[in-house]
C-alpha cells in the first residue's frame, strides 16, 4: 500500500490518460486531482486511513507529479527562482537575485531520469550515448541543458534557465536599475535609426533580456525574424517569425544549423534579423547579412565591449581557410554600430556596464571604438562622446546632441 500521494497520483494519471490520452493538460488534470483528493478524504472518513489535512497542498503535489516536473515543479513555479541546476539527485541548486543556494529538494536516480525524459518528451530532442548533450526549450520558454555520463562523472547534470516575463522593455530595465534613463533613450533612438547592435556579457549577465527589451522598442509594424539555437526570445511584436536549430536524426540527417537559419532568414523579407547568440562560424553569415543593408541584433559572450569586437573579428575565421582577417575586420568596422556590455556584479545585480560605438575602416590591426556610456560611482553615465558615424541618426532625423548631453539622467 503506497502513501496517499502515490495512491491519488496513480488514480489521477489513469483518469487523465482515459480522458485526454496524454497527461499534459494541466487544467483538466487539476480538476481531476481536486476530485480525487476529496474522494480520498471522503473514503478516509469511513475507515482508519489518516485524513489529508492540506487538500490544496496535496492537489499541487499530485498535479506536479502528473503534468509537471515532480519535486522541482515548485521551484519552476516560484517567480523568485531564476535558474535551477541539478548536480546530483541530492544536490539541487537555485539562483535567486543572481545568488546561488542549495535547496532541500532530494531526488532519486530514477526521478532524475524520469525528469529528463518528461522534459524532452515534447521537444523532439534526445539525449543518449551518441548525443550526450542536449539543449531544448520547455513549454514555458525556459531553457534546458542536459549532460549525461560518461561525459559527467556519475550523475546527469541538468540546468534550467527560467524564462522571465517580468522585464519586457527598456523602461522596465530602467525601473530595475539595470540601465540609466538617458542610456535607454539613446538605445531606443538607435533602434529607430536602424543601428546594428551587439549585446555582450558573461553567462547570466542579462544579454537575452537586453535583446528582448531592444526588440520591444522597435516599431510594431516591422517584420522581425529571430534565429536561435533554442527558443529563448519571445518578442511581442506583431510580425515575428522565430526559428531554432534542429539536431540530426538517428541516421545523422536533418540537422539545421544557425548558419542555415541565418541564410534562410534573409529570404523571409525581414526588417530586422535577431541572432540569439553567435559562438562559431555563423558569425560570418551574420556579418554578410548586416553588410547587405539589413539591420540586426546579436549577443556574444565576452569580458568587455571591446573584447566582444575582437571576438567577432575572430569567430568568422572558423568558417574556412578562405576567410581571413583582411576581410573580417573591415566588415565588422563597417556594419557593427554599437556594443552594449552587460554584467552580473557580486551582489547578483544585472546592469549595463558600458556602451561603445564602433567605426573606422578596420584596415589597421585595431577597430576604432568610442565609449559613449560608462559606469561611474555606480551609475551608467554619458561620457560626452558621440558615435564615430552618425549618418543613420541624421537620416532618421535624430539629434544626438540632446540625447547624449553630459549631466542628463
Amino acid at each position: 500500500m503506497g502513501t496517499a500521494a502515490e495512491i491519488i497520483t496513480a488514480r489521477v494519471r489513469d483518469r487523465v490518460r482515459e480522458e485526454f490520452g496524454e497527461p499534459g493538460r494541466r487544467g483538466g488534470a487539476g480538476r481531476i486531482a481536486r476530485e480525487e483528493v476529496r474522494r480520498y478524504n471522503e473514503r478516509a472518513l469511513n475507515d482508519t486511513t489518516p485524513l489529508i489535512d492540506d487538500e490544496h497542498g496535496m492537489t499541487s503535489e499530485v498535479l506536479a507529479a502528473v503534468t509537471g516536473f515532480g519535486a522541482i515543479q515548485p521551484l519552476l513555479d516560484d517567480p523568485s527562482v531564476e535558474e535551477i541546476w541539478i548536480n546530483e539527485p541530492t544536490k539541487v541548486f537555485v539562483a535567486r537575485g543572481g545568488v546561488s543556494e542549495l535547496t532541500d529538494v532530494v531526488l532519486g536516480e530514477g526521478d532524475v531520469r524520469d525528469l529528463v525524459e518528461r522534459m524532452l518528451r515534447a521537444t523532439g530532442r534526445r539525449v543518449d550515448l551518441a548525443n550526450p548533450f542536449v539543449d531544448a526549450s520547455l513549454p514555458d520558454g525556459s531553457r534546458l541543458h542536459v549532460v549525461i555520463p560518461d561525459v559527467t562523472r556519475r550523475h546527469m547534470s541538468i540546468n534550467i534557465r527560467k524564462f522571465s516575463a517580468r522585464i519586457r522593455d527598456l523602461g522596465q530595465l530602467v525601473a530595475a536599475g539595470s540601465i540609466s534613463y538617458q542610456a535607454a533613450e539613446f538605445l531606443r533612438a538607435s533602434m529607430t535609426a536602424g543601428a546594428n547592435l551587439l549585446v555582450s556579457g558573461a553567462t547570466q549577465a542579462g544579454k537575452t533580456t537586453m535583446l528582448g527589451a531592444l526588440i520591444a522598442s522597435l516599431d510594431p509594424a516591422l517584420r522581425i525574424v529571430t534565429v536561435e539555437e533554442t527558443f529563448e526570445l519571445a518578442p511581442g511584436n506583431r510580425d515575428v517569425v522565430a526559428m531554432q536549430c534542429r539536431q540530426a536524426s538517428l541516421e545523422g540527417t536533418g540537422e539545421i544549423t544557425l548558419r542555415r537559419l541565418i541564410k534562410e532568414a534573409l529570404r523571409m523579407r525581414p526588417d530586422r534579423i535577431v541572432v540569439g547568440e553567435v559562438r562559431e562560424a555563423e558569425s560570418l553569415d551574420l556579418l554578410i547579412a548586416l553588410n547587405s543593408g539589413l539591420p540586426g541584433l546579436c549577443s556574444i559572450h565576452a569580458n568587455s565591449a571591446r573584447d566582444a569586437i575582437g571576438k567577432l573579428c575572430t569567430l568568422p575565421l572558423l568558417a574556412g581557410r578562405n576567410i581571413d582577417s583582411g576581410f573580417v575586420r573591415p566588415a565588422v568596422a563597417s556594419c557593427v554600430d554599437l556594443v552594449v556590455h552587460c554584467e552580473l556584479d557580486r551582489s547578483g545585480r544585472r546592469r549595463v556596464a558600458e556602451i561603445i560605438a564602433v567605426g573606422g575602416s578596420g584596415e589597421s590591426h585595431t577597430i576604432e571604438a568610442s565609449t559613449l556610456f560608462a559606469q561611474r560611482d555606480g551609475e551608467l553615465r554619458a561620457t560626452g562622446r558621440f558615435p564615430l558615424n552618425d549618418a543613420k541618426y541624421r537620416a532618421a532625423g535624430i539629434s544626438l546632441a540632446s540625447i547624449l548631453a553630459v549631466g542628463e539622467r
